[in-house]
C-alpha cells in the first residue's frame, strides 16, 4: 500500500518523460563523468517544479557515481579529489551568499562565458596543463561557490581534470568519487531542510531497474573512446553546458 501511494502511475506522459530524461542523464554521466545535472534539472523542469527536479537529479547522481566508483576506484586521484572536495565545502557558504545578493543572470553569464571559452581553447589544440595539485583548492573553491549558488559544481572540476591531463579513466573515476560525496552531502541537506517531496522517492524507485542499463550503455561508449576522442567529447560537453548556462542567464535577465 505504501509503495502504491509512493510510486506515480506508469502510463502517464509525465512519468514517461521523467524516466526518459533520467535514463539519458544517467547514460551521459556514465559515459563522460559529468553533465547529468544540467540534463536532468533542465529537462525535468519542463514537467515538474525545480524543487522536485533538483533532489531527484542529485539522487540519480549518487546512484551512478556509486556504481562507477565501485568499478574504477583504483583510478581515482585521491589527493586531487580530496583537495577539490574540502575546498568545495568552504566555497558553498559563499555561493549561498551569492545566491541572495547577486542577480542570477550575472553569475551564470560569467560562468557560461568562461566554460565556453575554455572548451574552445582546449579543442583548438592548446597544450596548457598543470603539473601538480597546488591549484586544486582554487578550482574546488570555485566549484563550491557556483554549486552552492546554482548547483553547477561540475564545470570547474572537469576543467581541472583536463588541465591536469588525466587519462579518461582517471577523469571519469575521480569525478565520480568527488560527486559521490558532494551529492550525498547535498541529499542530506535536502532531507534535513524538508526539501524532499514524496515524488522524488517514487520516480527514483521507477528508475532503479533502468539505471543499470543506462550505466552499462554509457560505459560501453566510454570504452570505445581513446584519449583524444574522450577529450573532444568532454570539451564538447563543457561547451554545451556553457551554452545552456548562457541561455539560462538570458532567461533570468
Amino acid at each position: 500500500m505504501i509503495l502504491n501511494r509512493l510510486i506515480p502511475p506508469l502510463a502517464t506522459a509525465t512519468t514517461i518523460h521523467v524516466l526518459a530524461v533520467l535514463f539519458l542523464a544517467t547514460f551521459v554521466r556514465s559515459a563522460l563523468g559529468f553533465g547529468e545535472a544540467f540534463i536532468a534539472v533542465t529537462l525535468l523542469a519542463l514537467t515538474m517544479p525545480v524543487y522536485v527536479a533538483a533532489p531527484l537529479g542529485v539522487l540519480v547522481s549518487i546512484t551512478t557515481a556509486l556504481i562507477v566508483v565501485i568499478q574504477d576506484w583504483r583510478k581515482i586521484q585521491v589527493r586531487s579529489a580530496g583537495s577539490l572536495l574540502v575546498s568545495t565545502l568552504f566555497g558553498i557558504p559563499l555561493g549561498l551568499l551569492l545566491l541572495k545578493t547577486v542577480p542570477e543572470f550575472i553569475v551564470k553569464s560569467l560562468l557560461g562565458v568562461v566554460v565556453v571559452a575554455f572548451a574552445i581553447y582546449s579543442l583548438s589544440g592548446r597544450k596548457k596543463e598543470l603539473d601538480n595539485d597546488w591549484l586544486a583548492p582554487l578550482f574546488g573553491f570555485a566549484a563550491g561557490i557556483v554549486g552552492g549558488a546554482y548547483g553547477v559544481n561540475g564545470p570547474p572540476q572537469v576543467i581541472y581534470g583536463v588541465l591536469r591531463r588525466w587519462q579518461p579513466g582517471q577523469v571519469r573515476a575521480t569525478l565520480q568519487g568527488y560527486f559521490l560525496i558532494a551529492s550525498m552531502v547535498g541529499t542530506a541537506g535536502y532531507a534535513l531542510t524538508g526539501l524532499w517531496p514524496h515524488k522524488v522517492s517514487g520516480y527514483f524507485l521507477l528508475l532503479l531497474p533502468l539505471a543499470p542499463i543506462a550505466i552499462f550503455l554509457g560505459h560501453a561508449v566510454y570504452r570505445r573512446l581513446n584519449s583524444s576522442r574522450f577529450l573532444i567529447a568532454v570539451n564538447a560537453g563543457l561547451a554545451v553546458v556553457g551554452v545552456l548556462l548562457l541561455k539560462q542567464s538570458f532567461d533570468a535577465a
